[in-house]
């Protein structure tokens, strides 16, 4: 079958549109996870979501509508915890990793099913998505969406400084609590995708390879959608058109595929920062008054080959340890 041909089925359209939104949506609330060092709590509440889905299976419902419930109640209990202190994010994560995996796991046995029944959750099987689970998908990836566009001055400023928020006016609990609430939606939007084992990977790795090419947040936020999206259609086709027959499962391919490009990525976000330090050797607080020196070796100029530094209204040219700026027939020294 050519591949025109094997877009062209239903499922693999559904498979298409899931992928879009759930590499959309993944990243952007995992950018905010990630600024306030939380990148696991993906992965804590893709163990509670299994729990979820197993109440599904024991109930009779829908295990994606279960699974929701019970991540969002879980990523309250994790905010909850956090901010009365009596533990410390870790352990809270850690609590629910492992009461999560072993409630769905028990309750999935109360159910009369076997373990292997959860394992389409926790890796993911795309191609087997419903047109019903695609429009659930799509409902739910675009609320995570617009809330992580639409409220990303006060979700930054929470996430970036707590206290600074508070002085600031706002409601820190609330946004806090809305962070853990995306997160926990995200996690089931991407179980059918990637899996609840792996959705964690979709939701970080996308922003730490952004964060590599980027400087500001708002930057880091819109790339770091954009590598989401382009991991899990690219791992989705690759996955599709695996050569001689191999039964290649897209979920981890799209992680593979993400971490692939964080590989690729780094050397050059190393380089770039390297060339930053290069480019600004010294400290602009405090001051440096000016050195006026006479005479100098060499004459600087768009095409001398030195590092070129703004600095106000003129060029400063990174030399021999110092920072000169042609001023007439003299040269201030920084």
């Amino acid at each position: 079958m050519s591949a025109a041909e094997l877009f062209s089925l239903p499922f693999m359209q559904r498979a298409l549109i899931a992928a879009l939104f759930t590499g959309l949506a993944a990243p952007a609330v995992g950018t905010y996870l990630v600024q306030r060092r939380l990148a696991l709590m993906g992965d804590g509440l893709g163990h509670v979501a299994v729990t979820g889905v197993a109440v599904g299976l024991l109930t009779g419902t829908s295990p994606t509508w279960t699974a929701v419930l019970v991540a969002i109640l879980g990523a309250v209990l994790i905010e909850v915890i956090r901010e009365r202190g009596h533990t410390n994010g870790d352990v809270a994560l850690a609590l629910l990793f492992y009461g999560g995996l072993a409630g769905g796991v028990l309750i999935t046995g109360l159910a009369g099913q076997s373990a292997a029944s959860l394992q389409q959750y926790l890796f993911g099987s795309i191609t087997t998505v419903s047109a019903t689970d695609v429009l659930i998908t799509i409902g739910l990836a675009a609320l995570v969406i617009t809330t992580c566009v639409g409220l990303a001055p006060q979700l930054f400023a929470v996430s970036q400084d707590q206290e600074f928020a508070r002085v600031a006016g706002l409601n820190v609990r609330f946004y806090n609590v809305l962070v853990a609430v995306l997160a926990a939606v995200s996690v089931t939007v991407a179980m059918r995708t990637v899996g609840l084992l792996l959705v964690s990977a979709l939701m970080v790795v996308p922003v730490a390879t952004s964060q590599q090419l980027t400087r500001s947040f708002r930057t880091t936020l819109g790339a770091a959608m954009a590598l989401g999206t382009l991991a899990s259609l690219g791992g989705l086709v690759i996955a599709a058109l695996a050569p001689f027959g191999a039964n290649v499962q897209p979920g981890p391919t799209i992680v593979l595929l993400s971490l692939a490009g964080f590989v690729v990525t780094w050397p050059i976000g190393a380089w770039l920062r390297h060339r930053a330090r290069i480019n600004e050797p010294f400290a602009s607080d405090p001051p440096i008054e000016h050195q006026v020196t006479d005479e100098h070796p060499h004459d600087h100029g768009p095409d001398c080959g030195h590092a070129a530094v703004e600095h106000g209204d003129h060029v400063d040219y990174v030399h021999d340890g110092h920072r000169h700026a042609p001023h007439g027939r003299h040269y201030d020294e920084h």
